[in-house]
């Protein structure tokens, strides 16, 4: 609680008590000079009691407040500690390297936590020696990201004092910008091995990221240089949507798989009908010949039908003319 603030409340509950004690001693004076009546006991007895009860709640409120106040101060001292550790971050960031490697390990996390491991590489290679922090491969090819944080120009634009200042100030951070994207569209942006016609330039920062966009001719720059500056939140829906473009390309393969299997199944299924078929004239065949057969053998069965009852009737023929023959010649 400060010194001021103590003195006040001091004072208040000071004052406040020596009306009390005052309007009380005024009333025993008054009763012990003269005989009050019935009304006037009631009366000085009720101003007492009211005086006790509102002394009893001024002293809860004062305690309250002490609570209060000891409260903020804790709040503000805190704040103050937070205050205190944000300076020193900011003197910690004043390095480019510690700054560009914040953004490098930021740039880690979202990758990781959005994409498959086989689908991104960090400190990717080039054949040049070039190394980028990042590099997503895609099916139309491989995508480098660099992460950048131009501060320097950037604080000291926000801090200026007056137009003057702050207009040069804009000025450098604009060729700072522009001598990023110059370097990353130089050294990253090689189709020849491969990558896409195009390279994302990360800002780690929201706030720089949104100064890039509405500086006059930096975002035309970048896309004359095919450069596409993305800040953390732009870059997470950039992800979404090559996540998807995954997924899609993960359905047409499985799609290819599907199809190919149903192609085989078709192509056996010709050799079964083809075996069906050839296998329907052998039995068709083997039918035809059936019914020969039983037709010949039913023509044969009639012949021998034909001859037994032939050779049945030439017998009696003969043994009737035999026996003719032997009683002709008896009776000679």
């Amino acid at each position: 609680m400060s010194a001021e603030l103590f003195f006040i409340l001091g004072g208040i509950a000071f004052a406040f008590f020596f009306l009390a004690w005052f309007i009380n001693r005024q009333i025993k004076q008054i009763a012990q000079t003269q005989k009050p009546s019935d009304e006037l006991l009631m009366l000085m007895q009720t101003t007492n009691s009211r005086l006790e009860e509102q002394a009893k709640t001024f002293n809860e409120r004062l305690d309250n407040a002490a609570r209060v106040i000891m409260g903020v101060q804790k709040s503000v001292g805190e704040m103050s500690e937070i205050g205190r550790n944000m300076r020193d971050l900011q003197e910690f960031l004043r390095s480019p390297k510690l700054r560009g490697n914040i953004g490098e390990q930021v740039l880690k996390e979202l990758l990781t936590q959005m994409l498959p491991k086989q689908k991104f590489h960090l400190q990717y290679a080039f054949k040049s020696g070039a190394i980028v922090d990042a590099a997503v491969t895609t099916s139309g090819g491989v995508i480098p990201i660099d992460s950048k944080f131009p501060m320097e120009n950037f604080k000291k634009m926000m801090g200026a004092e007056n137009e003057a200042d702050k207009k040069t100030y804009e000025k450098e951070f604009t060729r700072d910008v522009k001598k990023h994207m110059d370097d990353i569209s130089k050294k990253y942006i090689l189709t020849d091995e491969g990558t896409i016609d195009f390279a994302l330039m990360y800002i780690p920062s929201e706030n720089v990221y949104y100064e890039i966009c509405n500086a006059e001719g930096l975002w035309e720059y970048g896309q004359e240089k095919r450069v596409l500056p993305v800040c953390p939140s732009t870059f997470y829906a950039f992800l979404q949507s090559i996540l998807m473009s995954f997924e899609g390309q993960k359905i047409e393969s499985q799609a290819r798989e599907i199809l190919s299997a149903i192609r085989a199944v078709e192509k056996d299924y010709f050799k079964v009908e083809e075996g069906l078929g050839v296998l329907g004239k052998h039995l068709n065949n083997a039918s035809n010949m059936m019914s020969q057969v039983f037709s010949s053998f039913g023509t044969l069965g009639q012949k021998i039908s034909t001859t037994r009852r032939l050779g049945k009737e030439t017998h009696e023929e003969i043994a009737e003319l035999a026996s003719k023959e032997v009683l002709d010649a008896t009776v000679n």
